[in-house]
């Protein structure tokens, strides 16, 4: 919207360099040009604003497909007014020479113009195609057909207007298909997942198959090993028990013949004691042939006392001693003789 200021019943309009300013001053063209900048009188003036920038119109309608489907169709339309006297020829673009106010709405006419043409391309190629295409390959076909058909409508360069872009955003279907759409490949993409999980169990009980293996494989070598030690000590044990078997033997052998060389000692001291004592008492024998009878009862009598217990006191009868007086008091005869 051009500036505009008042200053003592004059006017002074200051447009931007994207607006075409055409002013007619008594029906002639006094000002005509994009970012214009003049003094003017109201009362005399006609002014119109056409924008020549680039303008983005966005648009969003209904259609049905060949099997009889609702689908919604989103697209944008980037335009420019290319001849701004002609649009501003059959458009109403004039202003309020004191506000600077569109009196009209010249781009909303614009925009209903664009998307009815817009939307009955897009209307004929949908009706001849069913929704799995249109979903698929309509996006393209559309924004082509649109463009081609845009270009090919008279009206708009009758009006100064060129289509600079056409781009189909989205075709969607109801909510529902979308949802029944969706549900083959969801359950596909939930095969595969389920899939990928089998496998990767299977993956892990393969590998925890191998793991047992492994370990089974261990625990049977480390059983074969401790047979081994197992029979390796037993040999050792039986070695061990040879060589003190035969220690002993040797021992025992040793000792068997020490013995014997002690008892063949023993027995030739044995005899050499015997044949001593034989002597000895061979001649303690002859000793006491030679001796009287008195003379070895002194002998038994003395041998007799060594032998006896310790006699504290003795008590004589007097039968006792009348005997031993009479015998001593009786003559021997041997002594007579």
């Amino acid at each position: 919207m051009a500036d505009i200021t008042k200053r003592f019943g004059w006017r002074h309009l200051r447009s931007a360099p994207t607006a075409h300013i055409r002013h007619h001053k008594r029906g002639r063209l006094a000002h005509d040009g994009p970012g214009l900048s003049f003094w003017y009188r109201s009362l005399s003036a006609a002014l119109s604003e056409v924008p020549v920038n680039d303008r983005e119109l966005a648009m969003a309608f209904h259609a049905r497909t060949s099997d009889f489907q609702d689908v919604t169709v989103q697209a944008t339309v980037t335009y420019r007014i290319s001849d701004p006297a002609e649009a501003a020829a059959r458009l109403d673009f004039s202003v309020d020479p004191d506000t600077g106010v569109w009196r009209g709405a010249p781009l909303e006419q614009i925009a209903t113009l664009l998307t009815e043409t817009a939307q009955q391309h897009t209307l004929d190629v949908l009706a001849r195609t069913p929704l799995a295409g249109a979903l698929v390959d309509g996006v393209a076909s559309v924004r082509n057909r649109v463009a081609e058909g845009l270009s090919a409508e008279p009206r708009l360069p009758a009006t100064g207007i060129d289509v600079v872009a056409v781009r189909v955003v989205a075709i969607r279907p109801e909510a529902e298909v979308e949802r029944a759409l969706r549900t083959p490949a969801r359950e596909q993409i939930q095969q595969e997942a389920d899939r990928a999980t089998y496998e990767r169990r299977a993956v892990a009980v393969e590998r925890e198959r191998t793991i047992a293996e492994n370990e089974l494989a261990s625990q049977i070598e480390l059983a074969r090993r401790e047979e081994q030690l197992v029979e390796q000590r037993g040999t050792n044990t039986r070695r061990e028990a040879e060589e003190s078997a035969a220690a002993d033997g040797v021992r025992a052998e040793a000792e068997a013949a020490r013995k014997v060389r002690l008892a063949h000692a023993e027995a030739a001291a044995a005899r050499e004691v015997g044949a001593a004592r034989a002597e000895s008492q061979a001649a303690w024998l002859r000793v006491h042939a030679e001796v009287d009878t008195g003379t070895l009862h002194a002998l038994a009598a003395t041998r007799f006392a060594e032998n006896l217990p310790r006699i504290d006191s003795v008590t004589l009868s007097p039968d006792v001693l009348t005997g031993l007086l009479t015998r001593l008091g009786r003559p021997d005869p041997e002594a007579r003789a």
